[in-house]
């Protein structure tokens, strides 16, 4: 099975790619396991679209066909630190809609794939496991887990932060963990959030409130390993009474909608992201803490940034070669050192409980929230 590019990993980045690619010349593969799956009720894993992902999928034709009856534009953000520091920022002061979007990662994923399932240049292999990889001079060839044979001139790793792909290729990455889990959850909360996402930075790591249609809240509680296990183990009840209390009561009392869940978090640092007729992109490529809320918009920019790298690529040139893909990693090391670096950073600075560094941190946001030009330049950055 001949193609010109192999996808593997059919998840959001690997998946947006494929459909920014849906006019090109370019006949396309996705390998996936498992195709993607909407949960009853609420998806616990949410995600916040900055605008200039929110115009990346206009532009590939996704955006409107999303139920946005199920989105929530953030019009206000409000983050607060240890001791008194604060933060505030508006899309109405930055001149904006909303800075960012939130919604399921189900519902996008499950839209990407219908519109990459209609594409007439792409095959969706699904389920497909990969077996094998040889990256020769000319091409790649993949061989799956069923003895199916593929061959591309150009392969991309979108499998995510543990990377098969990318592994098989020989490249080593840098992993730094942070040992803290993010939980996960889904509320409805006592009082109306307007539209407003709040952050804490709290001695038991970073909690965030995302807000949701109809009053409804999703959480990211960025924390020690030993206190997720710990919020994880409690009943229903006391974990609504406990996200509630580290969040001031700022939304009333809180009812579960959606049952805690919780993941690892880690930095993950790739030396290169390309290589002779092989391209990383998404968690495959970088891992960053998800106190930003940019984990899925640097896929995005990821894949529009490749995909317009490969449209390109001129028809008598081979999209494999290593001289053409370092264009596109050129255009994305920018952003993503300077967002692992800031979040990495912001961590690192919250994590230590001495008071004189807490009253400097503290210190820093209140001032900081008083340079309204500063405020705003950061603002418009984070959201492309």
């Amino acid at each position: 099975m001949d193609y010109d590019l192999i996808i593997v990993g059919g998840g959001l980045a690997g998946l947006s790619l494929a459909v920014a690619l849906r006019k090109s010349r370019l006949k396309i593969a996705v390998v996936e396991a498992h195709p993607p799956v909407r949960p009853e009720g609420w998806d616990a894993r949410v995600y916040a679209i900055s605008p200039a992902n929110v115009r990346f999928l206009d532009e590939i034709g996704i955006w409107r066909h999303l139920d946005l009856t199920r989105c929530q534009k953030v019009t206000r953000m409000s983050v607060h630190g240890d001791r008194g520091g604060a933060l505030e920022f508006s899309a109405y002061a930055s001149g904006v809609e909303a800075l960012a979007w939130i919604m399921e990662a189900s519902l996008l994923h499950a839209e990407l794939w219908e519109t990459a399932k209609r594409q007439g240049n792409a095959d969706l292999l699904c389920p497909a496991t990969p077996a094998l990889l040889d990256i020769g001079d000319s091409e790649v060839v993949l061989e799956l887990t069923d003895h199916r044979a593929l061959t591309a001139r150009l392969i991309v790793a979108a499998d995510g932060a543990d990377s098969w792909t990318r592994e098989a290729a020989g490249i080593e990455v840098e992993f730094q963990p942070y040992d803290q889990m993010g939980v996960v959850a889904n509320f409805r909360a006592g009082q109306p959030h307007f539209g407003t996402a709040w952050q804490w930075f709290l001695a038991d790591g970073i909690l965030a409130y995302l807000p949701l249609p109809n009053d409804l809240i999703s959480i990211v509680w960025s924390t020690p390993t030993a206190h997720a296990q710990e919020l994880l183990s409690l009943d229903p009840a006391a974990f609504c009474d406990r996200v509630a209390a580290a969040g001031c009561y700022r939304l009333g009392a809180l009812a579960l909608v959606t049952p805690p869940a919780a993941f690892p978090l880690r930095l993950m640092r790739a030396p290169r992201t390309v290589a002779p007729r092989l391209a990383l992109i998404g968690d495959a490529a970088h891992t960053i803490h998800p106190l930003s809320g940019h984990g899925i918009n640097l896929g995005f920019q990821d894949a529009k940034s490749l995909a317009e790298t490969l449209a390109a690529c001129p028809e008598h040139f081979d999209c494999g070669d290593l001289y053409w893909l370092r264009r596109h990693e050129r255009a994305r090391r920018e952003e993503v050192l300077a967002l692992q670096s800031v979040t990495h950073g912001l961590q690192r600075l919250f994590a230590v409980p001495q008071l004189p560094v807490a009253a400097l941190r503290n210190l820093g946001m209140n001032l900081f929230d008083r340079l309204p030009v500063i405020k705003d330049a950061l603002a418009r950055y984070a959201m492309g």
